[in-house]
């Protein structure tokens, strides 16, 4: 594969993507959708071929989990699909509208970024989402999926670039990179590429962001806490624990280290270890915890560590500032829950918790961009600077100033022969 080439491509379609209207983007949107339905078997039997293999090389189970594309995730993707055709057309959105003086009128409006590198894991439904939220937002994708997927990211690759295509997207919008040479080379293309998104381990983000001019647009492991506070309702607190670490454990939101407050400890741990105990989660605790519960001891890199696995880790704190002291020190920034009944505790964990996503007596499993509402996502950035937490359609969004003149010249204001009023208008750019 001439990766350069492709991405002179990618380049090229970008900016037919970013004149597309949102009818245009919907219907090619429909079409892809049909297609995956259309196309359910040889989804299927390549997914099989993958798990097999994967099966054979001793994947881990939590992964094998990840990997699995069925008729069910189908369905899924599917019905996400249809979410994301729902949502208001992303581009040609004014934010800001001002009169600079008469006739001169300045507009801040939402436009694509261009074309965007992602390299994600061996989530099939992952390339489906992020896939489709770049069509949605006007942008060329390159895609690198985890390698034990290969078989099934290439036939969605395949029938998505088809459908799309037929329903008048341009050549080269979408292309799969199979291999890790690709991706050395694409992280060399600043000249046609705008953004990469890597989904994956801080070391992994930091190599990529090391290897490339490119702005990079970070999304870390997920080291996600539930602190547990004295005032907590303990059923609540019990259930949202649960939930966070095993209703999907294989995912970056799902809690690896749960605070608990040494004055709730007694009660509360029990209850919970033998809700946990029924789900075969290992639990490693600090010297508070195991004088309350039988657990194995754990260690400081414990604290550090996304398990992807039925493991938590509970410490126990004195009061609410530890707790968001210790999230801050070995937090990964992505999603943290207090549970607690006492709101002025709630607004400062949310307020000091220097996370992308701060719960109240909620399950960590909710920090997702479909759950938002944002139809899908591309991942979960955990730096702060352009899009944080679930980046959905607005994060794949840049924008540009437009300012409509009638002849004006910057030296009639330079000699005070005009002079500027800046008025704020309500004025969209389509009202020009």
């Amino acid at each position: 594969m001439d990766i350069k080439q492709v991405c002179i491509k990618a380049s090229e379609a970008s900016i037919r993507m970013a004149e597309l209207d949102g009818t245009a983007k919907n219907k090619a949107l429909s079409a892809l959708a049909d297609a995956l339905l259309e196309h359910k078997d040889r989804l299927i039997a390549a997914n099989a071929v993958d798990l097999k293999r994967s099966e054979e090389e001793k994947l881990a189970a939590p992964l094998l989990k990840r990997l699995k594309f069925d008729e069910k995730k189908i369905n899924d993707v599917v019905e996400g699909i249809r979410s994301l055709m729902k949502l208001e057309e992303p581009v040609g959105n004014t934010l800001l509208s001002t009169m600079l003086d008469e006739g001169l009128e300045l507009y801040k409006v939402t436009c694509p970024i261009g074309v965007i590198g992602i390299i994600f894991e061996s989530r099939p439904d992952a390339l489906v989402q992020i896939s489709t939220l770049c069509l949605k937002s006007g942008n060329s994708v390159l895609l690198k999926g985890g390698r034990e997927a290969v078989e099934t990211n290439r036939a969605l690759t395949e029938i998505i670039d088809g459908a799309t295509i037929a329903a008048g997207l341009p050549k080269g919008w979408i292309t799969l990179l199979e291999s890790r040479d690709d991706v050395n080379e694409m992280l060399k293309m600043d000249e046609y590429i705008d953004l990469v998104i890597p989904r994956g381990s801080n070391e992994f983000v930091r190599y990529i962001m090391d290897n490339s001019r490119i702005p990079v647009m970070g999304h870390a492991d997920g080291i996600c806490h539930v602190y547990v506070d004295k005032d907590a309702d303990l059923d609540m607190a019990v259930k949202i624990t649960v939930d966070s670490k095993t209703q999907y454990v294989a995912v970056c939101n799902a809690a690896e280290t749960l605070l608990v407050h040494e004055a709730a400890a007694a009660k509360f741990l029990p209850v919970l270890k033998a809700e946990l105990d029924k789900k075969n989660v290992e639990i490693y605790g600090d010297e508070g915890t195991r004088k309350i519960i039988p657990v194995k001891a754990a260690s400081d890199s414990d604290w550090a560590t996304e398990y992807l696995d039925y493991t938590i880790s509970i410490k126990l704190v004195p009061d609410a500032d530890k707790a968001i002291e210790h999230i801050n020190t070995y937090g990964s920034g992505h999603t943290d829950s207090i549970v607690t009944s006492n709101r002025q505790t709630a607004l400062k964990f949310m307020n000091l918790v220097d996370s992308g996503n701060v719960f109240w007596n909620a399950s960590t499993r909710f920090s997702d961009g479909f759950k938002y509402g944002f139809g899908a996502e591309v991942g979960i950035s955990t730096s702060k600077l352009h899009a944080r937490g679930p980046v959905g359609l607005d994060g794949l969004l840049s924008y540009k100033y437009m300012l409509v003149g009638n002849g004006q010249t910057v030296d009639d204001y330079a000699n005070d022969r005009k002079s500027f009023k800046h008025v704020k208008l309500n004025k969209k750019i389509q009202d020009v």
